[in-house]
């Protein structure tokens, strides 16, 4: 992080580690104890009561952001020439089939998305290699295996996100910019966390929700009381 000035100095002694805070008080903060010269990434982490090498207690699922995560989303639609036009009609930036499989196998994967079709999936299952360490593989539960292009292709374009729980039952995912009102964060936060309480798998036991902090690239975790979210 380097050397603090004086003020960014005060503005985190201000802050309480020990405490928990609301959504909106925590983005304040999260604001006022981010000193990054770019326009750092706002993650959420949130701690689930459960066990995810059960197959019945994988937490994944898809978010419409409300405000989107505040980057230009690049999209790779893998498809048969006849869906071609839906898909640059709807703003994918790669468009195409086998000269993108051939690139993604020679190591490139400068994209955040890949959409296809269930018929082009036979082609694409072989890049997993390269693709699913990466967290790029399409799949039909995320949406981004479909024959609805087009729509898929908009939706992720407006910060539709998907995610999962990883292996210590955390789920991890960017929600924003730092630049965004402590509002917009906020939102963006409750409607993950809407969305990954109606997740809640039936076999899970005990406390579903364990714990939920806000961070960016550089800050410490903040907190958040999660009774200020239910």
């Amino acid at each position: 992080m380097g050397k603090l000035t004086k003020n960014q100095k005060a503005a985190i002694a201000k802050f309480d580690n020990t405490k928990s805070y609301s959504l909106l008080d925590a983005a304040k903060i999260l604001k006022e104890i981010t000193f990054t010269k770019f326009d750092a990434s706002v993650d959420i982490d949130v701690r689930l009561g459960v066990d995810p090498r059960k197959s019945d207690q994988m937490v994944r699922g898809v978010v419409a952001l409300p405000h989107g995560v505040g980057k230009e989303v690049r999209v790779l639609v893998l498809c048969p020439p006849d869906k071609e036009e839906e898909a640059k009609a709807a703003g994918a930036d790669f468009v195409g089939m086998d000269e993108y499989i051939t690139k993604i196998e020679g190591g490139w994967t400068d994209i955040d998305v890949i959409i296809t079709t269930p018929t082009a999936m036979a082609k694409v299952g072989r890049l997993g290699k390269v693709l699913g360490p990466r967290g790029l593989m399409p799949n039909p539960k995320s949406g981004t295996v479909t024959m609805e292009i087009g729509k898929a292709v908009t939706e992720v374009k407006a910060g539709k996100i998907d995610f999962k729980v990883d292996k210590t039952g955390i789920i991890h995912t960017s929600i924003g910019k730092i630049s965004f009102t402590p509002e917009k964060i906020m939102e963006n936060a409750v409607e993950l966390i809407n969305v990954i309480n109606k997740l809640k798998p039936s076999s899970a036991k005990g406390t579903y929700v364990k714990s939920i902090s806000l961070s960016t690239t550089m800050s410490p975790g903040v907190s958040i009381d999660k009774n200020t979210v239910a």
